[in-house]
């Protein structure tokens, strides 16, 4: 018989013990960070309605998601029609025949992100929650990517959102707790990217782009950095822009770099005719000057070509790059329209999101993780049949004093199980003998100098707590 498959699904990972406690040492600095700026933590179901979802990201983004089939004679019934319609025309009538079969094949999906569930949450529980909401929600999407180093197709994601207010100090808030955040995880070489759609959309409007291809423009732009300039000049012609407004809005946007007050006064000059580009400049100066005060201040690096592809943007975004990795770490901005589409009202929102596995991925590379012991601080030896019942004693007595203690589930020699303990990074091991059961004591070795004592069994607890604490 061949041996079945038994690698994890393209783009998603298992995580062994050493994995786990490296991410719980991530997420816990998180979760202190977050919790410490007033952030409350909220979770949402793993499947959302597929139409809250679609509409919401843009069309790459909407292809990117993954679609939960109906079940049993419902799918056979939807197959049914779907197989029954006409066959469709033109490529107009196709691509809409597509969406309509998708929705009749399933209407549930795998959350894409935490920031569309959060706005469909705040819509739903309106009346139950506070007037300026501050979340934090860590939890896993689902996106149907093409998997390569760093990037997922079932990740984690770290979200900080403001929800309730448009003032600046929001944005600043949420920059700074993911700030503090990675300072906390010894990162100090990172950038926080930042930029503004209405200023992108003032450049766009300068370089003669019309506005009908702003979302395409601004979905190419997000590839900058990732495929050349060329690329994305021959894709934004391939979208309708034409080859002068295309080449005009590159030299503006690839051509700046990072920079500070400086550049943005520049620029702020070439898109002075637009009302869009002039608003977004004036926001940028003052959340850079609000910065300068908290944090993220020292972090944060103007860049215009910084796009953040989701459609659901409307002011600052944001965007966390390390040098050793081609992505982000992280990215987010205000998204003052979103709850919206689900209140028929508006509310204003700012988010920041950072990636669990890409921070795993850049600290595993960097050897940046301290020291993570096993969960077992002690183990418990059985070398007699006859003490089974004084060596689950002993080891119920060492846990309920607050000391981790794993049980060697066999009887064997003695040395083998020293081994073991060793591999296992315990720091102390305790074993009952017929011995030492007939006189009421517990042997305690202490692994790092081969030190025994015998202590009494009512001074168990004291002693292993003390021999811990050298």
């Amino acid at each position: 018989m061949a041996k079945e498959n038994t690698a994890p699904l393209k783009g998603t990972r298992d995580f062994l013990p050493q994995d786990v406690r490296r991410r719980e040492h991530v997420l816990a600095v998180v979760r202190e960070v977050y919790g410490r700026y007033g952030f409350e933590p909220l979770e949402t179901p793993a499947m959302e309605r597929l139409e809250t979802l679609l509409g919401k990201y843009g069309e790459e983004g909407d292809q990117l998601i993954f679609r939960v089939l109906h079940r049993g004679a419902e799918l056979g019934r939807a197959l049914d029609k779907v197989r029954g319609r006409p066959a469709p025309g033109s490529a107009e009538e196709a691509r809409a025949a597509f969406k309509r079969d998708e929705l009749a094949l399933g209407d549930s999906a795998l959350r894409y992100d935490l920031t569309v569930p959060l706005a469909r949450v705040v819509a739903e529980h309106q009346g139950e929650l506070p007037r300026f909401f501050k979340r934090y929600q860590i939890q896993p999407v689902w996106r149907a990517d093409r998997p390569a180093a760093g990037r997922f197709r079932e990740f984690y994601q770290c979200d900080v959102d403001v929800v309730g207010s448009k003032d600046l100090v929001c944005e600043v808030e949420v920059a700074s707790a993911v700030c503090e955040v990675l300072d906390r995880l010894g990162f100090d070489d990172y950038r926080v990217r930042l930029n503004h759609r209405a200023l992108l959309r003032g450049m766009i409007e300068a370089a003669g782009v019309p506005l009908a291809r702003e979302v395409e423009a601004i979905t190419e732009l997000d590839k900058l950095g990732k495929v050349a300039p060329g690329e994305v000049r021959a894709a934004l012609e391939a979208r309708g822009v034409e080859a002068t407004a295309a080449a005009r809005l590159l030299e503006v946007v690839a051509g700046a770099g990072l920079g500070g007050a400086a550049l943005l006064e520049a620029l702020a000059g070439a898109v002075a005719t637009s009302e869009a580009g002039r608003r977004g400049a004036a926001e940028l100066r003052a959340l850079l000057a609000l910065a300068a005060h908290a944090p993220c201040g020292r972090r944060l690096a103007f860049d215009p070509s910084l796009a953040r592809g989701l459609s659901y943007y409307t002011g600052p975004v944001f965007e966390v790059q390390v040098p050793d990795l081609a992505g982000s770490l992280g990215g987010g901005g205000r998204y003052d329209d979103l709850i919206g589409m689900f209140l028929r009202q508006p509310l204003p929102a700012v988010g920041f999101s950072l990636g669990l596995e890409r921070i795993l991925v850049v600290m595993a590379e960097r050897r940046m993780f301290p020291e993570l012991s096993t969960a077992a601080q002690a183990m418990v030896l059985r070398l007699e049949e006859a003490t089974t019942a004084e060596t689950l004693q002993v080891a119920a007595a060492l846990r309920a004093a607050g000391i981790a203690t794993e049980l060697y589930p066999n009887v064997d020699k003695l040395g083998k199980q020293l081994q073991y303990a060793e591999s296992r990074g315990a720091r102390l091991v305790a074993f009952v003998g017929s011995r030492e059961a007939e006189a009421g004591q517990v042997a305690l070795k202490v692994m790092a100098t081969q030190a025994q004592h015998l202590v009494a069994r009512d001074a168990l607890a004291a002693t292993a707590r003390e021999l811990l604490a050298r």
